[in-house]
């Protein structure tokens, strides 16, 4: 796809700004943001917030996956697809520096992505389990959400060291792309 029949000129020499997160993705993303630092730092697992924050999580990742399905271009999961053998490519790219803009999640965040919404899902699903008759009190469903969160913790802390390696390699403020929808792109690299 090339990237030149979308932007505009930024006013800023060198720069393009090429629109790419709509505002339910960059609002799903903020949010589910929010609903992580809540439960996972604020809220105490034994109240009621604490549950309907889950729920609040919940219900953002289900968004978000059907706006995979029927948002815009760039949201879609077609735009993004998980592919761990072009994941390693891009590292490999990386590396060397010889890899490439994309003006959705690249393949390595791509991976990230799907893995936050997944461990998201467990740690609903595990959470909904705990207030369960059947499940109360069980303790390999409690190691399984607090084992879920950990890796949730591992994740984003991966995740947040991605977006500054990739900010700093590529030239592309992510943050800032993630907070007003469009990406500045240096004049010169094409991005898929």
């Amino acid at each position: 796809m090339n990237a030149k029949l979308e932007t505009r000129d930024a006013g800023e020499a060198g720069i393009r700004i090429i629109p790419v997160w709509d505002p339910l993705v960059r609002l799903i993303h903020w949010s589910l943001v929010t609903t992580i630092v809540l439960n996972g730092f604020i809220t105490d697992p034994e109240r009621k917030l604490h549950e309907y924050v889950g729920y609040a999580a919940l219900a953002l990742v289900i968004l978000r996956l059907v706006w995979g399905l029927v948002g815009p271009r760039h949201a879609r999961f077609s735009a993004f697809p998980p592919n761990p053998i072009a994941a390693m490519r891009h590292i490999r790219d990386t590396l060397s520096r010889r890899s490439s803009l994309h003006l959705s999640h690249n393949p390595l965040g791509a991976l990230m992505v799907y893995n936050i919404w997944g461990t998201v899902l467990l740690l609903c699903a595990t959470g909904i389990m705990m207030g369960t008759i059947r499940f109360f009190g069980v303790e390999w469903v409690q190691e399984v959400h607090e084992a879920a969160f950990t890796w949730l913790m591992i994740s984003v802390g991966l995740h947040l060291l991605g977006v500054f390696a990739e900010t700093w390699m590529s030239g592309v403020p992510l943050v800032r792309a993630m907070v007003d929808g469009r990406k500045r792109v240096p004049a010169g690299r094409e991005a898929e």
